[in-house]
């Protein structure tokens, strides 16, 4: 049954990409080019039906997130796709129709900024909050959000937004602080030196794509320079996000994360069992994990099983349950013996 269920999402995944390459070639291949009758009308709109419908419902559907909200969003970005992918001496006729996808989204924009606008109006007292607490900033600044104002999945996408850029740029003369209660999860492994090779990587990416669409298309080879820039700002919050945050013990519970991708607060009366040196093959959907990458394959040094699903905050805010937490630490064995005292 999983596996009928993995090849039919993956049959969604090949058709979206045979929709996409079809339209491209038919636009952009010589061959393509040639087939295209000398009225093309009827053939440019099914392109557009193609992408700015089937294309998002062939995403949304792989992806398990259709909904009302998310199909208009694919719509405006299918048909601002529309734009780019098709020629405008082929979309003349219809180009007013593919302006509606910029008017929405620059609505949804419009919307962003005013709810920006109006956290701003906390922030101060938002800044006191995280300034006082004990906490690192990471779980902090989002307790001292959710205080000032009603929780809003806008609100959590912008604030996963501006604890990148701070870690980006503002936490490099902030010293590394580890006590007798915290245990870092990333010394031990190759997990910085990956994301430097990831940083190199996505840099030398930005020149060759940047130099090959620049006479092709100013427009996307500006959209590519800026979603590698991100990538690298991104990269670079990652890192000092998970040098600055160990995995951080207290007296009602322990708050971990693993970089700015995901981070959870366990409060001690959840946890049902320890499992030490667990045996495990594939864990299951259920089972969060805190393990650093490495070059080669590692094993969690302990399992928590809890009594009940507890929520974890993922990457742009996104939150989720688990039953498990699977850890590894640089200090597995006084790890362990922390656990076992305030468990018991």
């Amino acid at each position: 049954m999983v596996l009928k269920r993995t090849l039919n999402r993956n049959a969604l995944l090949i058709l979206l990409l045979l929709v996409m390459g079809a339209n491209y070639s038919l636009y952009h291949t010589t061959l393509g080019i040639q087939i295209l009758p000398e009225q093309p009308n009827i053939i440019v709109a099914a392109s557009m039906v193609d992408l700015a419908l089937i294309s998002p419902i062939l995403f949304l559907a792989w992806k398990r997130k259709m909904n009302g909200k998310n199909l208009i969003v694919g719509i405006a970005g299918g048909l601002i796709l529309v734009r780019f992918l098709i020629p405008m001496e082929y979309l003349a006729p219809f180009e007013a129709v593919t302006w509606a996808g910029f008017a929405v989204e620059g609505g949804l924009l419009l919307l962003e900024v005013i709810v920006l606008v109006s956290l701003f109006k906390y922030m101060p007292n938002i800044v006191r909050a995280v300034r006082r607490s004990s906490l690192p900033a990471i779980f902090s600044f989002l307790k001292a959000v959710d205080k000032e104002v009603k929780p809003n999945p806008i609100y959590r996408i912008i604030c996963s937004e501006m604890l990148i850029f701070y870690y980006a740029f503002a936490s490099w003369k902030k010293k590394q602080q580890l006590g007798s209660n915290a245990f870092t999860i990333h010394q031990k492994s190759s997990l910085i030196a990956m994301q430097v090779m990831l940083i190199h990587a996505t840099v030398i990416e930005m020149a060759g794509l940047h130099w090959l669409f620049h006479e092709k298309s100013v427009i996307l080879s500006i959209i590519l320079l800026v979603l590698n820039i991100y990538t690298v700002i991104f990269f670079l919050g990652d890192i000092q996000a998970v040098r600055h945050n160990p995995l951080l013990v207290t007296e009602e519970g322990m708050y971990i994360s693993l970089g700015l991708m995901k981070r959870m607060e366990i409060k001690w009366c959840d946890v049902e069992e320890v499992i030490e040196a667990p045996l495990v093959g594939k864990r299951t959907k259920d089972t969060i994990e805190f393990i650093a990458r490495d070059f080669e394959e590692v094993k969690p040094d302990v399992i928590l099983k809890l009594k009940h699903p507890v929520e974890a905050t993922l990457i742009m805010g996104l939150k989720k349950k688990y039953s498990q937490v699977a850890i590894r630490v640089d200090e597995p064995n006084r790890f362990i013996s922390t656990l076992k005292e305030n468990v018991k």
